[in-house]
């Protein structure tokens, strides 16, 4: 099994500025990539060979990384270790614009 995820409630003061997102996550060598999600969008049983980053600009998420749940607030970022079986579900009422980079 991975490694457990590291959640940072707050890492990003809000509202969220993206510019300064992807400048702090290519500093520590990650992309940074936009999605924008409607209500209840999932994207489930992902593995990636390499470490994720993800924040929430607007709304929230739930995040399940090996069986264990999440919940990602805007200006939280959350780190997904390589290997690290995982899941993105969109439970705001609107929708959500999230980050996501790989490093």
């Amino acid at each position: 099994m991975a490694k457990p995820p590291k959640i940072r409630a707050g890492r990003f003061a809000t509202p969220l500025d993206g510019d300064a997102v992807a400048a702090d996550w290519r500093a520590r060598g990650f992309s940074c990539h936009e999605f924008n999600d409607p209500p209840g969008q999932a994207w489930n049983d992902f593995v990636h060979d390499s470490d994720e980053l993800v924040t929430v600009v607007r709304g929230r998420l739930e995040l399940i990384v090996e069986a264990e749940r999440f919940v990602v607030e805007a200006g939280d970022e959350a780190f997904i270790p390589r290997g690290a079986r995982h899941s993105v579900r969109n439970l705001a009422p609107g929708p959500t614009r999230w980050l996501f980079g790989y490093g």
